[in-house]
């Protein structure tokens, strides 16, 4: 893979990006340590291991054609040293501290002119445990090829993955022409009419659902002052599945009412003045096939409004569960939450002088990013060091001031929570709100002792 062009919502979220609003994804991966394992040797694999993985040698370069466009290029002068860094904190404290330094590396900008993503290595002195922070720019993936190019530092990822290279190496695929077939062609002429009449849907979707006034916003919506920070949450994964069973609808479901929840509380607790209309939440879905190449952003979206103004948890899963499954019925190719579907279909011409527009259009539709981010199942570790916990951390769009990440691993949910450090300094507390509305909803299901 040597050259490959930036689809376009690819495009969308490199031209996106100012230095006030950095497009890349986060994850803050906390390990335990194990004896014998020297910071400058974890650093060495993780450098190593970085470098092995032929998506984080490419860079972006402006091509010729189509106009506006951009290509992804092998760095030929890539040096995994100028990605990988290591920080020392100071003190006992290990998590409030690397949460800290976290959400202010968050903050930079990835530099354009190398393959846009960073890794840091995150310890202390002593035998205590370490994070590592990774950073990928949103368009070089969306949530789940992230996870599955950030996986290859692992150890069990990174051994299983080069005995898979060693076998196509052994059994090669023969060379494939790159003009289509005549029926091959019918079927993307066919393809390409039914992406225009669903973009225009979109597109309809999203001027109805726009709002013009905006006086009624909240800390969500605040200035944008450029700063980050991050706040991290636990919650018990078999509470969450215990809820679900009971109330029924998803995991998702649960989750998305536990962040409504919270930011209810959060707000009364400040003395803020509940919104008269309910806060929507933009939740990413995946429309990547099975099987399919995992290059590229594959994403849509579900329109949510966070019933904040309700008092009730078991109420508002109910009206979350009812709005999803109403979300899902009409498809993730529907609706104005499905707005990556129109930028997919925007020539590249229009992303280069459309983004400063696209970016302030933002705060319109939606208030807060709520996405959750599958992890995998098995027990992973870096250097044999056992890993902990890893908290996803999304991007801000222009004009808003918290995303909301989550994923599962090792029994509990990690929740991350990136927001604009001025104008959300409590970021902490709305943390400890959403593990208290946990503790809430869960008692008051029948029958059921409240967690420890």
């Amino acid at each position: 893979m040597s050259t490959e062009l930036l689809a376009p919502l690819d495009l969308a979220f490199w031209h996106l990006e100012t230095d006030a609003h950095p497009m890349h994804l986060g994850a803050l991966a906390v390990f335990d340590p194990v004896p014998g394992a020297q910071p400058r040797e974890l650093l060495e694999l993780l450098g190593a291991r970085a470098a092995a993985i032929p998506r984080l040698r490419m860079r972006v370069r402006d091509v010729l054609l189509p106009v506006g466009g951009a290509a992804w290029f092998t760095d030929k002068d890539f040096d995994v040293h100028r990605h990988v860094k290591r920080i020392v904190l100071s003190g006992d404290d290990f998590m409030p501290q690397a949460t800290r330094l976290a959400g202010e590396l968050m903050e930079q900008p990835l530099e354009r002119g190398l393959p846009p993503w960073q890794m840091y290595l995150l310890d202390s002195v002593g035998d205590g445990p370490f994070a590592v922070l990774v950073k990928l720019h949103h368009a070089l993936a969306d949530g789940m090829r992230a996870v599955a190019i950030g996986a290859g530092i692992f150890d069990q990822i990174a051994s299983a993955t080069a005995g898979r290279g060693a076998a196509r190496r052994r059994h090669p695929v023969p060379p494939r022409s790159w003009l289509p077939g005549p029926q091959e062609a019918a079927g993307m002429a066919l393809d390409r009419l039914g992406d225009v009449r669903r973009a225009l849907g979109v597109g309809a979707s999203v001027v109805r659902a726009s709002r013009l006034d905006l006086r009624g916003s909240t800390a969500l919506t605040a200035r944008s002052s450029g700063t980050r920070r991050l706040a991290t949450a636990e919650l018990d994964a078999d509470t969450v599945q215990l809820i679900r069973r009971t109330e029924g609808g998803t995991a998702n479901d649960v989750l998305l009412a536990l962040v409504a929840g919270a930011l209810r509380r959060w707000m009364l607790e400040r003395g803020e003045a509940l919104p008269g209309v309910d806060p929507r939440a933009l939740v990413p879905v995946s429309r990547r096939r099975p099987g399919a190449a995992a290059t590229g952003n594959r994403l849509s979206a579900y329109l949510l409004g966070l019933p904040v103004g309700e008092s009730d948890p078991r109420e508002r899963l109910r009206i979350v569960r009812t709005a999803m499954d109403r979300n899902k019925a009409a498809g993730p190719l529907r609706g104005a939450g499905a707005v990556a579907v129109l930028a997919d279909q925007l020539p590249a011409l229009a992303h280069r002088f459309g983004a400063p527009l696209a970016g302030n259009a933002a705060r319109m539709l939606f208030d807060v990013l709520v996405t959750s981010v599958p992890l995998p199942r098995s027990a992973l570790s870096l250097g044999g060091c056992p890993l902990r916990a890893v908290y996803p951390m999304a991007p801000l769009a222009r004009g808003q001031s918290l995303a909301v990440a989550l994923s599962t691993y090792g029994g509990r949910v990690q929740v991350g929570l990136v927001a604009d450090g001025k104008a959300l300094p409590d970021l902490d507390r709305l943390a400890a709100a959403v593990h208290e509305e946990l503790r809430e909803l869960h008692a008051l299901l029948p029958t059921v002792p409240a967690p420890a």
